[in-house]
């Protein structure tokens, strides 16, 4: 029965590149809810970026734990991937703190 159960689990785990895109998709929407949040109520640019990284950071920690494995998976050195993590983020957070101002 446990061997059952591992085998089971381990089917329905995806791959880390799926995993990264689900993550991925994930932290785009909790920032897209705040975004949408945040214009409603007429928050001040200012308070707008600083709320934004606060409000997401565990969908972005799980965002960036999955960068770090998709990397990993992909033979990745663990600098250049943790650098592409803050590449990654630091990219939606820039665009999403842009287009708020715009």
């Amino acid at each position: 029965m446990l061997a059952i159960s591992t085998a089971l689990m381990l089917m329905l785990a995806g791959t880390p590149e799926e995993d990264m895109g689900a993550a991925r998709k994930a932290y785009a929407k909790c920032l897209q809810d705040f975004t949408t949040d945040a214009r409603d109520r007429k928050v001040a640019a200012a308070d707008y970026k600083s709320g934004l990284k606060s409000k997401c950071a565990d969908k972005e920690a799980a965002f960036r734990t999955a960068i770090l494995a998709a990397d990993k998976a992909d033979g990745m050195k663990p600098d250049e991937s943790a650098k592409d993590a803050d590449d990654q983020i630091k990219e939606y957070l820039d665009k999403f703190g842009e287009d708020y101002e715009g």
